[in-house]
């Protein structure tokens, strides 16, 4: 009989008046993969948190090996074999990569330099054997994130945990570093370990689980062999049944969006060049331009210039050489909201404000309507349904999707001329995800409507939105021929450039 690692029983979970977690349970087997999944919402990541020693419940029991134990820090878990990657990175800034993988490693007084050579040599196999490659040397405040994603992955596998627990992983990975990541995962549980994740890509968990269990406000309302389940059937458990049926889940290697006709140039960069956080060149001579009505598409693995394209479009960057037309009316949905989308310790109302401020409709400078931004910060809420009590929660207070539909739905306000979207859909749920989607379509179905840069680690968003593609590889973008532009070939490009595909 299969062994079980570690059991969640009737676990509740309170934020103040907000019931995170109503009764849920979970079982974790030993030599399983373990998928999680929701509504964004659900209590997905309250659950992960316990388990890793991060959040104490309210009610309920844990249990590891059979026995009940209270977890609280994660050095708690730690000690149990139990090791979290949390969605929202629990790195060190001023730290080197090197230096953050070491924290935790045990050392002796004098050794810090020995440990260093440990960690260099052993996180170099790693990347090796995963595909997810970082520098080292390098201070993690300059990172993308998609490279700070590959760093909390490799620190938590350096310390060789029994139950790997993992919220979003794939969120900000290229599709060849997926691919890796689920092929060490699948190796992982064939070693006798187990792998708790967090997914919101229903084809990612019909490739990598075994199990599936669902999460509905807070209650468990699923649990499943893999075998037992489909792409339907779990759209269905997550969202509801009426609900379902207005979702689409499209999958790797569906259809791309047909080319819509762009309408009049709205934004264009000439041989702009640019450099990131650390002073190295992040986008090297790139010229492009942007026309009313279309969804122009920038795939790439992240750290290849993307954070620099996007700062330069949406005017938050000056090009070192060359030159950038940026128009007046442009939304900006930044790659990580908790420090660029929106302030925790603001309410809903006060983070919608933070794009409106300027804006004639709502005081313009002068003193602000806020009783029309509070009207309009409730259209959002309701529009892009964000799971709170009301305008007045605080930001910091929402779970990560909700966080994420709060950014979108207030940057498509002011996105009069231009939006520049940096994953817009990372940390939602296949409902949420397809109703972003659908809106990004809406509002560039007419020649005279905004034009909208998609710039996604996401191939297949990609794919499926966008009217043209280039890719981003190495600072220099790279035009897709209509022969190219398919999973495969876009991704060639993505991994070696113009070389790939020659």
């Amino acid at each position: 009989m299969t062994r079980v690692l570690a059991r969640l029983s009737g676990v509740v979970r309170r934020f103040g008046s907000v019931e995170a977690l109503a009764g849920a349970d979970l079982e974790v087997l030993e030599g399983e993969v373990h998928a999680v999944l929701g509504e964004n919402g659900a209590g997905k990541t309250t659950l992960l948190g316990i388990l890793g020693g991060i959040l104490r419940p309210n009610e309920g029991t844990v249990e590891i090996d059979g026995t009940p134990v209270t977890l609280s820090s994660p050095g708690d878990a730690w000690a149990r074999g139990v090791g979290l990657v949390h969605q929202h990175f629990m790195l060190v800034p001023a730290l080197s990569v090197l230096e953050n993988l070491a924290l935790g490693r045990r050392s002796t007084p004098g050794r810090l330099s020995r440990t260093h050579a440990h960690v260099r040599s052993d996180a170099s196999r790693l990347m090796e054997r995963t595909g997810l490659d970082v520098p080292l040397d390098v201070r993690v405040e300059s990172l993308s994130v998609g490279q700070k994603q590959r760093v909390e992955i490799l620190r938590a596998l350096l310390r060789d945990p029994r139950i790997l627990v993992l919220d979003e992983p794939t969120a900000a990975l290229a599709p060849a570093e997926v691919a890796s990541l689920f092929a060490l995962l699948r190796d992982l549980a064939a070693e006798g370990r187990a792998v708790v994740l967090v997914a919101h890509k229903i084809d990612e968990v019909l490739a990598v689980a075994d199990r599936v269990t669902v999460l509905r406000r807070g209650r468990t309302t699923l649990t499943e062999l893999r075998a037992s389940v489909d792409a339907t059937s779990l759209v269905r458990a997550i969202v509801g049944g009426e609900a379902a049926d207005r979702v689409s889940v499209w999958s790797p290697g569906q259809a791309t969006a047909p080319r819509r006709a762009r309408g009049q140039e709205v934004a264009a960069l000439v041989d702009a060049r640019a450099r990131d956080a650390s002073g190295r060149v992040g986008v090297d001579g790139v010229s492009l331009a942007v026309g009313r009505g279309e969804i122009l598409g920038i795939a790439g693995v992240d750290g290849n210039g993307q954070r620099e394209l996007a700062l330069l479009l949406a005017g938050r960057l000056t090009p070192d050489t060359g030159s950038a037309r940026i128009p007046d009316g442009v939304g900006f949905i930044p790659q990580d909201r908790t420090l660029e989308g929106l302030i925790g310790e603001f309410d809903l109302t006060e983070n919608v404000a933070l794009a409106l401020h300027a804006d004639a409709r709502f005081g313009g400078r002068s003193l602000l309507r806020w009783r029309d931004i509070r009207t309009e910060a409730d259209r959002v809420r309701v529009r892009f349904g964000i799971v709170a009590p009301g305008i007045d929660t605080r930001g910091g207070a929402l779970s990560g999707g909700n966080q994420q539909r709060l950014v979108v739905g207030r940057e498509l306000l002011v996105a009069t001329d231009l939006l520049v979207a940096e994953n817009p859909t990372r940390g939602l749920d296949v409902s949420a995800t397809a109703f972003v989607h659908g809106e990004l379509r809406q509002v560039t179905d007419a020649v005279t409507g905004p034009g909208v840069v998609l710039i996604s680690s996401d191939l297949d968003e990609v794919l499926a939105l966008s009217d043209r593609v280039l890719v981003l590889s190495r600072g220099r973008v790279h035009e897709i021929a209509e022969g190219v532009r398919t999973r495969e070939g876009v991704g060639a490009l993505m991994l070696g450039g113009a070389d790939a595909v020659a």
